[in-house]
């Protein structure tokens, strides 16, 4: 594994390295991506069919930074073959073992994706949800991810904006008073506004499609879909 990568803060591999063994655990550090996931596979399904796809059944798809497989296996069970690559070993252990127990046949590899890319691989759809924040250089990681995606493929992100309202929820709020996340997972100055990672996606040949927010509602405990982008978004794109 090339240890010199966009892909790859040592910092953060280490950090979720050691959160691995509590990957499945809803009510443990990685719930809040549980109550997300739902909304993930259905924006991808969504935008899928409206630029003319029939859904994920059948795809070849790419999780990017697939930590233990949350995102890989609800795609599988809609039908996509999917790869899941991840720089860190031990999580890459937890989502074989994890699928292996669900009768899912995921391919699972502890790679990055650059060392991915060099192979020449290409995937109908290629997903780097909840990543791009954690990267070194993201639009060299952008450039990486969607080299891989097919002509007529996509590409779909999920991230946090770069905003005065990002870092009061999704550091101070979310790591600080309400715990939902450890502290030190995130670090404001590298969330990724929507321009910046339209400019990335555009420049890497691909066509900036749809954009979604993703926002908490305190009242009912749960995550839905909005128009407001300021905290937690996704994106997808297509080459046309």
């Amino acid at each position: 594994m090339s240890q010199h990568s966009a892909s790859i803060d040592p910092a953060d591999v280490e950090r979720f390295e050691r959160l691995s063994v509590s990957w499945w655990d809803p009510r443990g550090p990685m719930r809040p991506l549980h109550k997300i996931n739902p909304l993930r596979l259905r924006f991808v399904e969504d935008e899928i069919v409206r630029l003319g796809g029939a859904g994920l059944e059948g795809l070849s798809v790419l999780d990017i930074g697939c930590g233990g497989g949350l995102f890989s296996e609800a795609m599988a069970k809609a039908g996509a073959h999917v790869t899941g690559v991840d720089p860190s070993s031990g999580v890459i252990g937890i989502a074989t073992k994890h699928a292996a127990e669900g009768g899912l046949n995921i391919d699972y590899r502890a790679q990055t994706a650059e060392d991915l890319a060099k192979s020449g691989a290409k995937f109908d759809v290629v997903c780097a949800m909840e990543v791009l924040e954690h990267v070194v250089d993201m639009p060299s990681f952008v450039a990486t991810a969607c080299s891989m995606v097919k002509p007529g493929g996509w590409f779909f992100a999920a991230t946090l904006n770069r905003t005065l309202k990002s870092f009061a929820l999704a550091i101070v709020g979310a790591e600080y008073v309400l715990g939902w996340v450890p502290k030190g997972t995130h670090q404001w100055e590298k969330f990724i506004t929507p321009i910046e990672l339209e400019d990335a996606i555009e420049d890497a040949g691909l066509m900036a499609q749809g954009r979604a927010g993703v926002i908490f509602q305190p009242l009912r405990n749960r995550w839905s879909v909005s128009a407001d982008t300021d905290v937690n978004y996704m994106m997808s794109a297509r080459r046309i």
